[in-house]
């Protein structure tokens, strides 16, 4: 008998989680002042100075330092998976408090079209290979689950790749960034329709200069109205686009911002960014349309690791 006991301890140790991806703390995947330090403030608007072209509204459930820090890195670096649900239910709070600021669903002149869509910022295929795993598409996923739990119709298109090699980011400023990584994504062959299966949210893990989330809303954008031409003016997308759904080292400032402040910040004003033109706040909410982006944790600290 005692040898079995030391056997299921063992086999216990395997299966359940040493310690808490925040702290240390055994045997919890995140212990209750980490979960607070994640989930337990309300999701804040942030902004990153200087702020990149084409970056859409950013919200984000938590500063990126201490617990926050350790468990985003203990699940992306050392493959700390259980810790996707906390870090996919703090992204989903995220997710609802951008689609919330920009009215979606809400009211007459925003009612829902299509399935809200979770739009990942990809890694590279090597950053994914070293790793086992796309961190940013995994919370992605549990982040929807999260919000179809709460009522939201939402599902991942992980429909961007990247098309070109790009160097490491982690010693590189914001204007080093943008540099860097423009026109570094795509959105994959068949992936356009995809996106017209309903509004938009870019979704990552952590913000920094935001140079990829606004390199992820140039391809997304040129991709939709690319989409939207080839379907002529009514720039209505097939159902069938539904059937392919699944389930940054530099030192950034960054400003929270209030409502207020972001409507004046998000305007009523068309803006081209490469050429493709941005719909007033008042049209989003459409197919393919980025309402926003979210993430778990936005800090105005250089962090060390970042191979996205």
């Amino acid at each position: 008998m005692e040898g079995v006991r030391r056997w299921w301890q063992e086999l216990a140790g395997l299966v359940l989680p040493a310690e808490c991806g925040g702290c240390g703390r055994a045997r919890t995947v995140l212990c209750p002042q980490c979960r607070a330090a994640l989930s337990g403030a309300v999701p804040f608007r942030v902004r990153p100075v200087p702020e990149p072209p084409g970056l859409p509204a950013v919200h984000a459930a938590a500063r990126y330092a201490d617990e926050v820090r350790a468990a985003l890195l203990a699940h992306k670096e050392r493959g700390a998976l259980a810790l996707a649900r906390p870090l996919g239910a703090a992204l989903a709070g995220a997710v609802r408090a951008g689609v919330g600021e920009v009215g979606w669903g809400e009211g007459e002149g925003h009612q829902p079209t299509g399935d809200l869509l979770l739009v990942p910022v990809p890694s590279t295929r090597a950053a994914v290979r070293a790793r086992g795993h796309d961190p940013a598409r995994r919370i992605a996923l549990a982040a929807a689950g999260e919000l179809r739990r709460a009522g939201v119709s939402a599902r991942v298109a992980a429909v961007l790749r990247q098309r070109r090699a790009v160097a490491d980011q982690s010693g590189l400023d914001s204007r080093q960034r943008l540099d860097n990584l423009v026109g570094a994504l795509t959105v994959v062959p068949g992936g356009a329709r995809v996106l017209c299966g309903g509004p938009v949210v870019l979704v990552d893990d952590v913000v920094t200069t935001g140079a990829s989330l606004a390199e992820a809303a140039r391809a997304v954008r040129a991709a939709a109205a690319a989409e939207r031409a080839g379907q002529g003016e009514s720039g209505r997308c097939g159902e069938e686009a539904k059937g392919a759904l699944c389930g940054e080292g530099a030192t950034a400032g960054y400003v929270g911002i209030t409502r207020e402040d972001s409507k004046q910040l998000s305007g009523t004003e068309e803006r081209g960014v490469d050429g493709v033109s941005v719909r007033p706040l008042d049209d989003v909410g459409g197919a393919g349309d980025v309402l926003c982006a979210a993430v778990v944790a936005a800090s105005p600290d250089s962090f060390e690791i970042n191979r996205n």
